[in-house]
């Protein structure tokens, strides 16, 4: 009779929450989907002209390309940006459309997996109103830091980069035949990246139900917690969508992988080799659909080869040190989803440290670290209001680049102190190999981030040469305050070691660089800002700041925060 009562819940519960979330994707998701349509559209348009001149300027100014390849980049340019303006409105269409019919209605299902019964159908009817209306504000935001903040970055560093001592002469008979090679893999792969796509989304579908509707039977996978059930069932349900999905992102892939081509051309200074690639990618695209839809394997496609050495079988991107560069190729293009064959409980993936949970402790950390040095005096108010006025923050470096940079060291420094095989964040969690977020963004930071954590481990620094490397980290080239804040560090003698330490500093300056032109990263460090100026602001009557309630103990020990911002290695 439990039983029946608990079948009858979750049919009850579903039908629930697929009527509300029906209601709240027609109600507030076609608001939120105009907001992030409208929004990104506008900001596209609004910047075109920008863009245009910003990357026109670059390809002049630059050292790094000789002069046939920037009349290829600047005959290519027209192209580029009509690709660009198709494809970004088109994905603010398709996001935004995404976005605001899902996200209520997933937001109506999650709610019955609240732990209060009398609660379940309250969040069922308000989660994901206001707040899917804020997200797409939010989406919009941060596509306005991408346009407008991290390309002109990425611009910057390609005019006052030096020239590369590897930069061959380029021909002007190699422009035509990147112009070539760039055309056909358009013309070659949207065509054939479609038509594999299209013919494998029947067997995508099947399978796809035929694997939950197994799960759904025997309590594996996503339906093993009762809870989830209703999630679960709304997977089901939009299985469809899944698959459109994987086709859309297929032809979309397909636009880059094309042009890429050009680029193979320029590096393998090969006509024939460029054409071997645009031939050869169809056959890795099938391929790849071909494992995850766990079809047979390898391609009846033509595979020419279109590298002349073979690569190296390790990569500083890779968690495993066996992986390929190969293995890169056949990742690119997206694949069709598919649910895993060995579906692990939804206990076990609660389990797993979650991206969301890495960026928010290192948020956390970089204003636990800003309080310290604002109660020490060693950055100061003017340093973040001139953050704030800067154009793209370049101006005000210290907070920029400094602060992040500090946080990031003392990270290291900690987890190297604790012993950890990993890095040791806020409130003791810890991330590892075996933990880690399996996500392709964060494989690509975290074996670098391991082996200059054992760079660091290996060396030994000594107490001094630590000082110094924070005040390397921090102050960068701003000698003035490099000189002013004397922490106790001492410069190494032995010339060696001191370019060892220069060389970890450029790293870590390198990586929260290229972590500071990601998305979401401006929005969440704006917040960051503006919590340490509203913290340097002395409260009235009060003519000091407060002490930042995480205080550092050390054997046995409370330390005053002026003592605090001088220790390199202790637990937050």
């Amino acid at each position: 009779m439990e039983g029946w009562v608990k079948a009858l819940y979750v049919v009850f519960a579903f039908c629930t929450a697929l009527t509300f979330g029906a209601l709240k994707s027609l109600l507030v998701g076609s608001i939120a989907g105009l907001i992030v349509i409208l929004g990104n559209a506008g900001i596209v348009l609004g910047l075109f002209p920008a863009h245009v001149f910003w990357t026109a300027y670059t390809l002049v100014k630059t050292s790094r390309f000789d002069a046939p390849m920037k009349v290829a980049f600047l005959l290519a340019l027209p192209a580029l940006f009509a690709i660009w303006l198709g494809l970004s409105i088109a994905g603010s269409v398709i996001v935004g459309v995404g976005y605001g019919f899902f996200t209520p209605w997933v937001s109506a299902f999650e709610a019955f997996r609240q732990d209060n019964e009398s609660k379940k159908f309250f969040h069922c009817i308000v989660d994901g109103t206001w707040g899917t209306i804020l997200g797409s504000c939010t989406v919009v935001q941060d596509f306005a830091d991408i346009c407008y903040h991290s390309y002109p970055l990425y611009l910057q560093e390609l005019r006052e980069s030096p020239a590369s001592l590897e930069l061959q002469p380029f021909r002007f008979i190699h422009v035509l035949g990147c112009i070539i090679v760039g055309v056909m893999g358009l013309v070659v792969e949207i065509p054939l990246y479609t038509v594999i796509a299209v013919l494998k989304s029947p067997y995508m579908l099947f399978k796809g139900w035929y694997r939950l509707i197994h799960d759904l039977i025997s309590r594996e996978g996503p339906f093993l917690e009762t809870a989830c059930i209703p999630v679960a069932g709304l997977t089901i349900l939009m299985w469809p969508l899944v698959v459109i999905g994987s086709i859309i992102m297929a032809i979309f892939s397909s636009f880059f992988i094309g042009l890429y081509g050009a680029v193979v051309l320029y590096q393998e200074r090969s006509f024939r080799r460029g054409l071997a690639y645009v031939i050869a990618m169809v056959a890795e695209f099938d391929e790849y659909t071909n494992d995850w839809l766990y079809l047979r394997e390898g391609s009846f496609f033509p595979k020419p080869r279109y590298r002349k050495n073979k690569v190296s079988n390790t990569t500083d991107f890779s968690v495993r040190r066996n992986s390929s560069i190969h293995s890169k190729l056949r990742s690119a293009p997206p694949a069709m989803l598919m649910p895993s064959a060995s579906s692990r409980s939804v206990r076990e993936v609660i389990q797993e440290v979650k991206m969301v949970q890495v960026w928010q402790n290192m948020i956390k950390m970089c204003e636990v670290r800003g309080k310290e040095l604002l109660d020490s005096d060693v950055i100061t108010q003017s340093d973040l209001e001139d953050w704030s006025k800067a154009k793209n923050g370049n101006g005000a470096s210290i907070v920029n680049v400094g602060l992040p940079c500090y946080t990031f060291l003392q990270t290291i420094l900690h987890s190297v102190k604790a012993g950890s095989d990993g890095l040791l964040l806020l409130d003791n969690l810890e991330v590892t190999y075996l933990n880690r977020p399996r996500d392709r963004l964060l494989d690509w930071f975290f074996q670098p981030v391991m082996d200059l954590k054992e760079h660091i481990k290996v060396m030994g620094l000594e107490e001094g040469e630590i000082r110094y490397l924070e005040k390397a980290v921090l102050f960068g080239r701003n000698t003035e305050r490099f000189k002013a804040w004397e922490n106790g560090g001492l410069a190494p003698q032995d010339p060696i070691r001191a370019a060892q330490i220069e060389g970890i500093s450029r790293r870590t300056v390198g990586m929260i660089t290229t972590v500071s032109k990601l998305p979401t990263y401006r929005r969440l460090f704006g917040q960051i800002v503006k919590a340490l100026i509203a913290y340097s602001i002395p409260t009235e009557g009060c003519s000091t700041r407060p002490i930042p309630h995480c205080v550092h103990k050390a054997a046995g020990s409370t330390r005053s925060v002026s003592s605090r911002t001088t220790a390199s290695i202790e637990v937050v």
